[in-house]
C-alpha cells in the first residue's frame, strides 16, 4: 500500500514538473514573439509541438511563427500532415490562408469553401471555424458561417457576433440590426448593447446612423410592442437630447408596466440637468396626476417649485410660489417626510424672496423635528448658508464646524469643511482657508476636490501680488456678491478690479468670472468680449483651455455661430490635449463635422 502511494506520488510530481517545465516554455516562446525574435521562439514552438502534439494551441502558434519567417512550405507541410490524420475545418482554413499568404488564392478559396460546407456536417464547429476566420480578417467567410448557424441551430444565437463584424465591416445598418436581434434573444443585454451602439450614434437626430437606428426600432415596436424596444428608443432620444420624445416612449413603457415612475422620474431630473426646464416640468405634472404615493407626489412638487423659481421674472410670481409652498404644507405637514420640501423652502425665502429672517426661523423650527443626524446636518448646512447671505460669518463658521463635527469623514462633512473655507476666504482670511484647502485636495468627493483646488490657486496665485491684497479682497467680495445673487454688482466691483489693477496675475481670473455672471443675465455679446480677450491676452495662463470651451459652448449654444464654436472646439483639441475639456470639445466638434460615426 505504502509502495502504491509512493508510486502515485511520483506520478503526480513528474506530471506537475513536465506541466510547469511547458508553462515556462510557452511563456519564453511568447516572449520571444512579442519581440519579433521569430527563430528563438520556432525552437520553442516546435519543441512543445513535438512534446504534446494534438495541443491546438502549440500547433497554431508553430504555424503562425512559420508565416511570421515567411516559411510558408514548412507551415503548409504541417498543416497537409495533420490533415492527413484527420479533417479538421479550423485547420482546413489555416491551410488556406496560408495558401493566400503565398499568393495562391483560388487554392484558398476553394478550402475556404470545405471549411464553410463542412458546417452543414458538423455544426458543432461554427464557433471554432468562424472564429478562425475572424483571426485572418476574413470576415465575408465569418459572416457566411454564422448566417448558416443561423439555420442549423435556431435554438442558439449568432447575432452579437455578427454585429461585432459587420461593425468592424462599417455596414452600420447590418450592425444595428443584429444588436437588436440579439435583445430580441436576451432582452437583460440591453444595457450592455446600448454601450456597443453608443460608439455609433451622436446628439444629432439627423445623423445617418441615428436616423437608421430610429427607423429599426420603430418598425420593433409596430411589428412586437415589447417594453425593451420602447426603452432602446427613449435612450436614443435622450442621446440627442429630445427628452420631449423619450417622454412618449416612458409613457408608453410605463403603461405596460405600471409599477415605477422611477425612469420617468429620472428623465425629468436629466432633462431638468440640461437646461430643457420645460420637458421637465411637463414630466412631473405627469408624475403628480399618476402616483398615489406621497413621497413621489412631494418629490415631484418640489422639482416643479424649484422650476418655477429659476424661471420667475417678477415679484408676483415668486409669491404664487410662496403661497403654493404654503398649501403643500398644510397638505403634507412638517414633519421627516417632507424635510427635502421645508430646505427647498428655506433656500427660496432666503435667496429669492430676500427674507433670510424668515428663511432661519423656518429652519430653526425643523431643527425640532424628529430627524436623524444626517438630516440635522443638511439643515445646518443651509442655515450657516443663510448666514453668509448676511455677512454673519463667525456665525456661520459655528454651524459648518458643528457638522464636520458630528459627520466626521463623510461627504456632507468634507462640504461643510469646504465651505468653512469659502467663508473664510469671504472673510478676507485667505491664509486659514488655504489651510483647509489644501486638506481638500483629497477629498472622497471629486466635486470637492476640485473646486477646492480651484479656490486654493486663486488665492496662493494673488494674495502676494501686493501687501495691501486690495485684488484678491474686490474678488473674494464679488465672489459673495454673486453668491448673494447681487449679479450686478459683482460685475462693477469686477470692473474695479479689471480697470484699477492691469498687469496683476487676477485680470484673466477676473475677467472670466465677469464673462460668466454676463452669460448669467443673458449679456451674450459681453461675455463674448471678455473670454476673447482671456484668449487674447492670456493664451498660455490656466484659464486658455475654459475660455476657449465656454466660448465655444456659447457660440454653440446661444450666439448661433456653429462654425466658430467647431474652430474653437477643433483648438481645445490639439493644443489642450490635458484639458478636463477635451474630451467633450472632442465630441462636439465632431458632431459640428457631420461625422458619421461619434
Amino acid at each position: 500500500m505504502l509502495f502504491v502511494k509512493t508510486y502515485l506520488s511520483l506520478i503526480v510530481l513528474v506530471f506537475t514538473l513536465t506541466f510547469a517545465k511547458a508553462q515556462n516554455s510557452e511563456v519564453l516562446a511568447d516572449d520571444y514573439y512579442k519581440k519579433g525574435e521569430f527563430k528563438k521562439a520556432l525552437v520553442i514552438y516546435e519543441n512543445l509541438n513535438e512534446e504534446k502534439p494534438y495541443n491546438y494551441n502549440y500547433l497554431y502558434k508553430l504555424i503562425d511563427t512559420h508565416q511570421q519567417l515567411e516559411q510558408f512550405d514548412a507551415a503548409q507541410n504541417i498543416l497537409v500532415q495533420r490533415l492527413e490524420k484527420r479533417r479538421n475545418p479550423t485547420l482546413v482554413v489555416e491551410l488556406g490562408y496560408n495558401f493566400q499568404l503565398k499568393d495562391s488564392l483560388d487554392k484558398a478559396k476553394i478550402l475556404y469553401k470545405e471549411a464553410i460546407d463542412y458546417i452543414d456536417q458538423n455544426p458543432n464547429y461554427i464557433y471554432s471555424v468562424a472564429k478562425k476566420f475572424e483571426d485572418h480578417s476574413l470576415l465575408d467567410e465569418a459572416i457566411q458561417v454564422y448566417n448558416k448557424g443561423k439555420v442549423l441551430t435556431p435554438d442558439k444565437d449568432y447575432s452579437i457576433q455578427l454585429a461585432r463584424i459587420y461593425g468592424d465591416q462599417g455596414n452600420i445598418e447590418k450592425m444595428f440590426e443584429n444588436y437588436i436581434d440579439y435583445i430580441a434573444y436576451r432582452p437583460n443585454y440591453i444595457n450592455n448593447i446600448k454601450r456597443a451602439v453608443s460608439d455609433f450614434i451622436s446628439e444629432n437626430k439627423d445623423n445617418e446612423n441615428n436616423v437608421v437606428l430610429r427607423r429599426l426600432l420603430l418598425k420593433k415596436i409596430q411589428q412586437e410592442p415589447y417594453p425593451y424596444w420602447y426603452e432602446f428608443l427613449s435612450w436614443l432620444y435622450i442621446q440627442e437630447k429630445a427628452y420631449n420624445k423619450s417622454f412618449i416612449q416612458e409613457k408608453a413603457l410605463y403603461k405596460r408596466n405600471p409599477e415605477s415612475l422611477d425612469r420617468i422620474i429620472e428623465l425629468a431630473v436629466t432633462a431638468l440637468g440640461d437646461n430643457d426646464s420645460e420637458t421637465s416640468k411637463d414630466i412631473f405634472n405627469y408624475v403628480l396626476e399618476t402616483t398615489q404615493d406621497a413621497s413621489t407626489a412631494l418629490t415631484a412638487h418640489q422639482y416643479i417649485l424649484e422650476i418655477d423659481t429659476q424661471n420667475a421674472t417678477n415679484q408676483k410670481e415668486l409669491d404664487n410660489i410662496n403661497s403654493a409652498y404654503t398649501e403643500l404644507f398644510n397638505q403634507f405637514g412638517k414633519s421627516e417626510l417632507t424635510l427635502p420640501l421645508q430646505l427647498a423652502y428655506g433656500e427660496f425665502l432666503a435667496f429669492h424672496q430676500k427674507d433670510t429672517e424668515s428663511a432661519t426661523a423656518f429652519l430653526r423650527k425643523s431643527l425640532n423635528l424628529n430627524i436623524s443626524e444626517f438630516q440635522e446636518a443638511k439643515v445646518k448646512l443651509l442655515l450657516a448658508d443663510i448666514l453668509v447671505l448676511q455677512e454673519r460669518f463667525n456665525e456661520a463658521l459655528i454651524f459648518y464646524s458643528q457638522i464636520q463635527l458630528s459627520l466626521k469623514n463623510s461627504t456632507i462633512s468634507q462640504e461643510a469643511r469646504f465651505k468653512v473655507a469659502k467663508t473664510s476666504y469671504y472673510k478676507g482670511d485667505f491664509d486659514w482657508a488655504e489651510s483647509q484647502l489644501k486638506i481638500l485636495k483629497s477629498s472622497t468627493s471629486q466635486l470637492i476636490a476640485n473646486d477646492a483646488l480651484d479656490l486654493k490657486l486663486l488665492i496662493s496665485d494673488n494674495k502676494w501680488e501686493d501687501s495691501t491684497q486690495t485684488a484678491l479682497k474686490y474678488y473674494a467680495k464679488a465672489d459673495l456678491l454673486a453668491f448673494q445673487n447681487k449679479t450686478d454688482e459683482a460685475i462693477s466691483l469686477l470692473d474695479k478690479i479689471l480697470e484699477e489693477h492691469k498687469g496683476e496675475s487676477i485680470i484673466d481670473q477676473a475677467s472670466f468670472q465677469q464673462a460668466k455672471l454676463f452669460e448669467k443675465k443673458k449679456q451674450y455679446d459681453k461675455a463674448e468680449a471678455n473670454y476673447l480677450q482671456i484668449i487674447k491676452d492670456y493664451s498660455e495662463d490656466i484659464l486658455a483651455d475654459d475660455a476657449h470651451y465656454y466660448l465655444a459652448e456659447l457660440y454653440n449654444t446661444h450666439l448661433a455661430k456653429p462654425e466658430d464654436a467647431k474652430q474653437l472646439y477643433e483648438k481645445i483639441i490639439f493644443d489642450f490635449e490635458d484639458s478636463i475639456y477635451f474630451i467633450e470639445a472632442r465630441k462636439k466638434f465632431r458632431m459640428l463635422r457631420g461625422d458619421s460615426i461619434n
